[in-house]
């Protein structure tokens, strides 16, 4: 089990929780769940129930000082382990990932005029009026398949704290394209993103992060 921590300046903290695999990730609470069975329609009849990801978010006004905010029994706590993401923190970044316009220890919001964040951002921002919220991941991952639970849950936690890492650097950057956003506007963009997306699926060759154990 793993819990990722993951903080940010305005908007978002993250934090990531690791059944053989538990993330821990804070906003309201967010919950979803994937069951992935396999990649064919014969795997899916074989695995069943038997692969599982599932992501509980919390988000709360804070820089990720909590603890066992989702509420997990005493044992299963136990068994969390916390790793906490910097998203100013370029060694938390794979090479290949990296791009010079979404480094948040350079980037300045000209509409706010946040950032960049500096090496000591996390302790410095709760002094300030500036309003920050940490996301509390929970993700739970199952693959049972004899010889490979172990080595398949943990890949897929690596990818979770990647792919985490990756979005909350991406959201800071980005902020001046959302920060102005109503409500209808973000409604407006979820509806005309999820038309793309579903045309990009059926139409396009497979595009975006691919998952790399090294």
């Amino acid at each position: 089990m793993h819990v990722f921590v993951c903080a940010r300046h305005t908007d978002t903290v993250c934090l990531s929780a690791a059944e053989g695999a538990m993330l821990s990730l804070f906003v309201p609470h967010c919950p979803s769940s994937l069951t992935v069975p396999s990649l064919s329609s014969l795997q899916n009849e074989f695995m069943k129930d038997n692969f599982m990801i599932k992501i509980e978010t919390w988000h709360k006004p804070d820089m990720g000082q909590l603890e066992n905010v989702h509420r997990l029994d005493a044992e299963t706590w136990k068994k969390v382990e916390v790793v906490y993401i910097d998203i100013a923190d370029r060694s938390q970044v794979d090479q290949k990932d990296f791009k010079e316009e979404e480094d948040p220890s350079k980037y300045k919001s000209v509409k706010t005029g946040r950032g960049p964040l500096r090496p000591d951002w996390k302790k410095e921002l709760p002094n300030t009026s500036w309003p920050h919220m940490c996301a509390y991941k929970l993700v739970t991952v199952k693959f049972k398949w004899f010889g490979l639970q172990n080595k398949v849950e943990s890949f897929i936690q690596k990818q979770e704290k990647r792919l985490f890492t990756n979005f909350h650097r991406q959201l800071f950057c980005w902020m001046d394209k959302w920060i102005e956003l109503s409500m209808d506007d973000i409604r407006r963009k979820e509806d005309q993103t999820r038309e793309e997306l579903e045309e990009m699926r059926v139409k396009d060759p497979v595009k975006g992060m691919t998952a790399a154990e090294d």
